[in-house]
């Protein structure tokens, strides 16, 4: 249902040329969202992860501009309990013991207030005025389980976004110390967000028999799209806030160009209200995805060079209508001038899809689908 804000300011400012009132949370904000007024919807969502709070392992995933930061902010505001909110956003990839404990070191003291009694009495902590320190190393060595054996004084949530982006060199070091904690710390929650969903249960190993974690029980909350009519009454709510109209047609594009993803749908709609050219806010959305595949891509060029260029060409063939086993290869082996081996296409079809681009040879985006065209 389209939501009502009350306007409790007079003072206005000026967000992308257009003139808002100061205190009005804009459903367009792209920024996650912190309280249910401000969230467009997901009160099923919300719900069911509260009523599962107290398992030890709950996952929140979706595809990228889902929503998923929004849904687990929102409820951590809700529940009244105390919680430490990771962004492995921040880390870098094959980070080290340093970069963890670095993010772990923020993460804490952004809730210093509300843990500081717990916090003090941690050896390998200190408390320096109104930040957290943590020994990494030498002999105040502070390991992840012992940590959060001593977090588990108090009833707390301990919530990761992209959760994925921990695995490498230190993925099973803190596998173990989740299973440590699932096991022995029944004051613990955690609850873990990813967006490259095949990913995310890749790092967990749950049924991998050499993970420390399988076989253990987790809840799954699946952050689906928006349908049409709930698109169309997003972008409604949004253009009424900017004070914008909007006629049925240029909605009903909107909702046909970004598919029901909501970051993408608050991203199109802001840009909308300010340029009134949908070939503007399209164009403007793919050269954003386009960067991010191109960032892939070099990612993938670091390990070879070969595999860089395969990848650039499978998402290329595959936007292009290349929807089976067959015409995928054909179209690889025709753009590399060379045979490609089963194996090869399998993995590289394997990986797209554990990155929730792809799955079963269609886009699971329509804004990357065109970015991929371009990629050259």
């Amino acid at each position: 249902m389209p939501i009502n804000r009350a306007v409790h300011s007079a003072s206005i400012y000026n967000f992308w040329g257009l003139t808002i009132i100061l205190g009005v949370k804009l459903l367009f904000d792209e920024r996650p969202k912190e309280n249910r007024g401000e969230l467009f919807d997901r009160a099923k969502e919300i719900e069911e992860i509260k009523n599962n709070i107290d398992r030890p392992l709950i996952l929140l995933t979706g595809v990228r501009r889902i929503g998923k930061t929004s849904v687990m902010q929102v409820t951590l505001n809700e529940i009244k309990r105390d919680f430490i909110l990771i962004d492995c956003r921040k880390l870098k990839e094959n980070y080290g013991r340093r970069d963890l404990y670095a993010l772990l070191s923020s993460s804490l003291t952004r809730r210093l207030d509300r843990l500081r009694d717990v916090l003090k009495k941690i050896h390998g902590i200190q408390i320096m005025g109104n930040s957290v320190e943590i020994s990494w190393g030498g002999r105040n060595y502070l390991s992840l389980a012992d940590l959060f054996d001593h977090l588990n004084e108090r009833r707390l949530v301990i919530a990761v976004d992209e959760a994925q982006r921990l695995r490498g060199p230190l993925s099973r070091e803190v596998r173990e110390a989740i299973a440590h904690a699932y096991d022995y710390d029944r004051n613990l929650s955690f609850i873990l967000t990813g967006s490259e969903v095949g990913l995310l249960h890749d790092f967990l190993g749950i049924e991998d028999q050499e993970s420390p974690l399988f076989g253990r029980y987790y809840h799954e909350v699946v952050l689906e799209r928006f349908s049409r009519e709930d698109s169309r009454k997003f972008l409604e709510t949004g253009f009424q806030e900017l004070g914008v109209e909007v006629g049925d047609d240029e909605i009903d594009e909107l909702i046909n160009l970004f598919d029901g993803i909501p970051g993408w749908l608050a991203f199109a709609g802001i840009r909308y209200a300010r340029e009134r050219d949908l070939r503007v806010v399209a164009e403007i959305a793919v050269r954003v995805a386009q960067s991010e595949l191109e960032s892939l891509i070099k990612f993938k060029d670091a390990s070879s060079g070969i595999a860089g260029r395969r990848y650039k060409a499978a998402l290329r063939c595959l936007a292009e209508g290349s929807d089976s086993w067959a015409k995928l290869k054909i179209c690889l082996e025709e753009t590399e001038k060379s045979t490609i081996s089963s194996s090869v296409l399998a993995n590289i079809l394997h990986s797209l899809e554990k990155l929730s681009l792809i799955s079963d040879y269609h886009f699971l985006d329509p804004v990357y689908e065109e970015a991929s065209k371009r990629l050259r």
